[in-house]
């Protein structure tokens, strides 16, 4: 954990330099997003952290890595497993504390992308594929990263019965399973949808 958050405030600190953001604008920032993503168990400092490795992997591909980069940051900023509309909250935060660092129509482009990773839509945007896709990664992980996730998934909707987050949980993984493609950008495909696919037909006992 301790290295998640190590992680988490180096790629901070690497992002506030490269868009020259104010040492003040950065510190309460970072107070913000640092703060908001204790107490939960999957959508932590370590999902972001691990959204961020992918991130600057593709980096070069992207049209506004800065928006992109943006919005990895704020998409799950706000998050209630028992409500239906973080990602709204989190854009709206976003909106809120972020303005000066891009132009207005730019955090208003961030913002609907962090509404995006809401459901996952298929899109015509270049950026966004790839950023629906760092937020799907997870999915390909190694069998013990994704056992893992699978754990801390659960733990987060610890507030349903066993029986209920089971049924749940297999429609949503199953809906994953039947895409196709799972992933929007051929890098993504090529690299991550069949570990990703092996993952779901594994816990889905397919």
């Amino acid at each position: 954990m301790h290295n998640h958050i190590e992680k988490f405030q180096q790629y901070w600190t690497r992002f506030s330099e490269s868009i020259n953001l104010r040492s003040v604008q950065s510190e309460s920032l970072f107070s913000i997003l640092s703060y908001s993503y204790v107490g939960n168990y999957y959508h932590t400092h370590q999902h972001i952290v691990e959204c961020l490795e992918l991130f600057y992997d593709i980096k070069d591909q992207l049209n506004d890595p800065i928006a992109v980069e943006l919005a990895i940051w704020f998409h799950d900023v706000i998050y209630d497993p028992q409500a239906s509309d973080n990602e709204e909250q989190s854009a709206k935060l976003m909106l809120e504390h972020c303005v000066g660092i891009l132009k207005k129509a730019e955090l208003e482009k961030v913002a609907r992308w962090i509404i995006a990773t809401k459901k996952h839509l298929p899109s015509k945007e270049h950026d966004l594929k790839y950023l629906l896709d760092i937020d799907l990664a997870i999915l390909a992980a190694s069998p013990p990263r994704f056992a893992e996730y699978e754990q801390q998934i659960q733990q987060e909707y610890g507030w349903v019965s066993p029986e209920t987050y089971q049924v749940k949980r297999a429609e949503v993984l199953t809906q994953f399973y039947q895409q196709k493609p799972l992933f929007q950008t051929q890098y993504f495909r090529q690299k991550f949808e069949e570990a990703a696919k092996n993952n779901l037909a594994q816990v889905l006992n397919f």
